[in-house]
């Protein structure tokens, strides 16, 4: 998980960022702003790529990383186990990971710890 939002972070600032502030200076050129359409725009995507930056940037900074392998398991359903779910009708089996927000993706088989499967 934390990986992912470094080189999330890594292409927002090196990619993204640069990319969006060529643009801005791109629509400048065309001359006044009140009805330029492409400038509002790249303003506004300048704005989601900076408070996305800003979000991963804090949670970064507030990570904690967590070693699946060291974690005790009980038998209760906690962050980074693998839980399996049985459909009671059909005998079919799927199983899960439980894995923090940002990582989530059901159509790997990761799901929330925030989850209400999770609880």
């Amino acid at each position: 998980g934390v990986e992912q939002l470094r080189e999330e972070l890594k292409e927002l600032k090196s990619v993204a960022r640069p990319k969006v502030i060529a643009a801005i200076a791109e629509a400048r050129a065309h001359g006044d702003l009140r009805e330029n359409a492409e400038y509002h725009a790249a303003r506004e995507q300048q704005s989601f790529i900076e408070g996305r930056i800003s979000d991963i940037e804090y949670k970064l900074s507030h990570a904690q990383v967590i070693d699946v392998g060291k974690l005790v398991q009980n038998g209760k359903v906690v962050f980074g186990v693998t839980v399996v779910l049985a459909d009671e009708d059909t005998g079919e089996e799927i199983r899960y990971q439980i894995v923090g927000e940002d990582e989530a993706d059901i159509k790997h088989q990761r799901i929330s710890v925030n989850s209400p499967i999770a609880r």
